[in-house]
């Protein structure tokens, strides 16, 4: 077993440590993964792993311990650390003791094979709504999601944290509006629009024949005139109380439901 790990000040802590700020994950490629499912996840989805990180004293679960092994068997680097170093770079409090360095996957969408249903989103800015948006096609059976004109990452460590390991396992892709729009066009892609100021009853779209993608809008601006004007169809969910809007991953998730009902 290598050397046990104690300085925060050592250069794998502090690369781990950067792999929170978003200009380390594009330099380098890499992100953090932190947490034993997830972890867990990113290995059994075949996700590569540059370096693990784990903290014997902290790893009390056989499952925990058996992923370090397998790891370790599969000629993964695997570095033991001691607890104030492993906390240094944890974001999480009472963490379990484990953590990936692993690389990152960027897709067009070239890449997008034949679908019935995906999600995109245009410049949305709370990872932690991208992560749930995962979480949340995961659950209800859709095929992926694609994030256009920016905004945050899928792997800024909330939205890792957010998607429960889904992020290994179902495909995101990016691109710009324009580029998105033209895909649509050429591929008969059925566009499903959101808006707050839209007049069709949600409960009345379903599935048919054409490759579907649910378009939203960002948290703050929703979509533009221009963006709606792309879709097929225009929908949002009533609201009868005194709030104005709903979150957009809950947002998401009856759309999803619904559609797929």
């Amino acid at each position: 077993m290598p050397e046990l790990i104690s300085s925060p000040s050592n250069p794998l802590i502090k690369q781990a440590r950067a792999l929170r700020q978003k200009k380390a994950r594009d330099e380098s490629g890499l992100f953090l993964v932190e947490g034993i499912l997830h972890v867990g996840e990113a290995a059994a989805a075949g996700w590569e792993i540059e370096l693990l990180l784990y903290c014997p004293e902290r790893l009390k679960s056989d499952f925990g311990r058996q992923l370090v092994e397998k790891l370790i068997q599969s000629a993964v680097r695997c570095q033991p650390v001691t607890e104030s170093a492993f906390e240094s770079f944890a974001e999480k409090e009472n963490p379990q003791g484990i953590a990936a360095l692993v690389h990152q996957k960027h897709r067009d969408l070239n890449a997008i094979p034949a679908f019935q249903l995906c999600v995109a989103i245009v410049a949305p800015q709370d990872p932690g709504n991208v992560g749930t948006i995962l979480r949340t096609i995961d659950a209800v059976g859709a095929d992926g999601l694609i994030l256009l004109d920016g905004g945050v990452e899928p792997y800024h460590p909330s939205a890792v944290r957010a998607s429960m390991g889904t992020l290994f396992w179902k495909p995101f892709y990016s691109a710009n509006f324009p580029q998105f729009a033209d895909w649509a066009k050429t591929n008969g892609v059925r566009l499903i629009g959101t808006s707050a100021h839209a007049t069709a009853d949600y409960r009345q779209i379903r599935l048919d024949a054409r490759p579907t993608v649910l378009l939203l809008g960002s948290e703050q601006k929703g979509l533009l005139p221009e963006q709606l004007a792309a879709c097929a169809e225009i929908l949002s969910l009533p609201m009868r109380g005194r709030a104005s809007s709903l979150n957009l991953a809950v947002a998401a998730g009856i759309f999803l439901y619904t559609i797929k009902a």
